[in-house]
């Protein structure tokens, strides 16, 4: 029962601080970090001991399948080379830069382990970085970019890590074997990526049951990330690969119901895991200053402090020079160069988090100076957060990066309704023909040639006026309906089954509406 009482009390505690993040107008990782780290020192609560296979392969596949899915594979790889340009090359960099700081401020510290702490600090993380662009009418293409990276550079950071502890093990490695066994882990990692998530769509095509399909999602993150890692391969690059593809079949291989589904559950299990992993990370603080107090305040302070200042300027020693290579960094259109106010944003999109975490709380027990390591990568995320992660917004507001927002709907959106719109229209045309169907297709054959009309003048670039009063006209006469129908129900002529269905449909509608008001949820 402890450990049931334990994982509540986590979970509720995750709330709370979400909750403050969002009143504060914070990437709820500061709070999440900041917060673990005070609940550790309240006196009473027991040591958090995280066992370190459970820190990467319970709580990595999931998140990494979960960004991979939901990855605009076209835009992906039509920026495929500034986003290698810095999921490669820019980790590497990074992660080489900590390493000779951590060597020269540690002399003790085998360059292996020193590399390895490199890796685990190197990769920044979308979660924050997401929650601020996302509020942000940023260019698509920076977007794109700095998104793709945070989905490559796990993998190219974790494949050097894994390095990095077998080599502390083996006690060295060759650079020549080691760069070799790079691209055979990395190639076979994507084969077995893209093997299970092909049997994973087969299974997709006869399951036919929401509950099961989304089941199977799950399975397939796992099933990815361990074969892979018990052939030796990368598993992280196995579980993108997997949801990289799955995320392009769901498509046609998924029914409305699952995915409707899956993107409630995935969003549920991501947040619970992101925010239990900084949790955990801030109640392990405690005991690992413990252990490592013998070297005094002032060092410690000196080491975190180097090291994250290693780690911020590092990304813009390779940005701006990478900015005269043409193509490696996102312009304004392809073929363009970056400008100033793109590089300086890109280098300032540095915030590390659950990625690198996880990482450190993987090192084996027996590691040279583990607890040091993860006290300094601890620090290093926990500065990066604070000091990018509460800054970046002003950062791109103060460049003019954030682009004018196109008021109601977007033209390529409208230009994609209206093909629907023909399409629809033009099957009730044929049906109205029909000796038995005719009648009531002429019926309906107005709406949707009103509706063909609406979204035609949308996206030739007019008509928006008339659509948002629809839309908020929908959206008032909906909300009417659904008291009316609670109404009736509290009377008590209709069951609670009938209520939840008939609710259910008119919330599908009220969101897709809001959706295209641009309104939030809650709204």
């Amino acid at each position: 029962m402890e450990i049931v009482q334990a994982v509540l009390a986590l979970i509720a505690a995750c709330i709370g601080f979400a909750l403050l993040a969002r009143r504060l107008n914070l990437p709820y990782a500061i709070i999440l970090v900041v917060g673990g780290m005070v609940l550790a020192f309240i006196p009473g609560l027991p040591s958090v001991t995280l066992d370190p296979q459970i820190a990467l392969a319970f709580f990595l596949p999931p998140l990494l399948q979960a960004s991979a899915w939901r990855t605009d594979w076209r835009a992906f790889r039509s920026n495929l080379r500034p986003i290698l340009f810095l999921a490669i090359g820019a980790v590497l960099f990074s992660a080489i830069c900590v390493a000779v700081v951590a060597k020269l401020l540690i002399p003790g510290l085998p360059w292996a382990a020193a590399v390895a702490l490199g890796a685990i600090v190197a990769p920044p993380d979308a979660v924050a970085a997401s929650a601020i662009l996302g509020r942000l009418p940023m260019p698509r293409r920076l977007v794109t970019v700095l998104e793709g990276e945070s989905l490559v550079n796990d993998a190219t950071a974790l494949v050097l890590y894994r390095f990095a502890i077998a080599a502390v093990a083996a006690g060295g490695i060759a650079l020549g074997e080691a760069a070799g066994s790079f691209v055979l882990v990395a190639i076979g990692g994507i084969a077995m990526g893209a093997a299970v998530g092909w049997l994973t769509d087969l299974a997709f095509r006869r399951l036919r049951d929401p509950l099961l399909e989304v089941a199977a999602s799950f399975v397939a993150c796992f099933a990815s990330f361990l074969a892979a890692d018990a052939l030796g391969l990368s598993g992280v690059i196995a579980v993108v690969t997997t949801g990289l593809l799955l995320g392009q079949l769901q498509h046609r291989s998924l029914s409305p119901a699952t995915r409707t589904a899956a993107v409630s559950v995935w969003n549920f299990v991501e947040f619970v895991l992101t925010s239990l992993i900084f949790l955990l990370a801030g109640l392990q603080l405690r005991a690992i200053l413990d252990r490592i107090a013998e070297r005094g305040v002032l060092d410690l302070a000196v080491l975190a402090l180097a090291l994250s200042l290693a780690l911020i300027l590092s990304r813009f020693l390779w940005v701006f020079p990478s900015a005269l290579v043409p193509g490696a960094l996102p312009g304004p259109a392809p073929g363009q160069r970056a400008p100033l106010s793109h590089l300086l944003v890109v280098s300032w999109c540095g915030m590390r988090g659950v990625v690198s975490l996880a990482a450190a709380l993987a090192l084996p027990l027996d590691f040279p100076e583990r607890d040091l390591m993860v006290f300094l990568a601890f620090c290093a995320i926990l500065a990066t957060l604070v000091l990018q992660g509460t800054t970046l917004e002003w950062v791109i507001r103060r460049l003019g990066v954030a682009e004018t927002r196109i008021a109601g709907m977007k033209p390529e959106e409208a230009e994609a309704r209206r093909h629907v719109a023909r399409a629809t229209l033009a099957e009730i045309e044929q049906r109205s023909e029909d000796i038995l169907e005719g009648a009531v297709a002429r019926d309906l054959l107005g709406e949707y040639q009103d509706k063909a009309r609406v979204f035609h003048g949308v996206a030739a670039g007019g008509g928006h006026a008339e659509l948002e009063a629809r839309l908020r006209i929908r959206l008032a006469a909906l909300r009417a309906g659904r008291k009316a129908l609670l109404e009736h129900h509290c009377q008590g002529t209709l069951g609670d089954m009938m209520l939840a269905s008939l609710e259910h449909e008119m919330d599908l509608e009220e969101l897709r509406i809001l959706r295209l008001l641009g309104a939030s949820p809650a709204a």
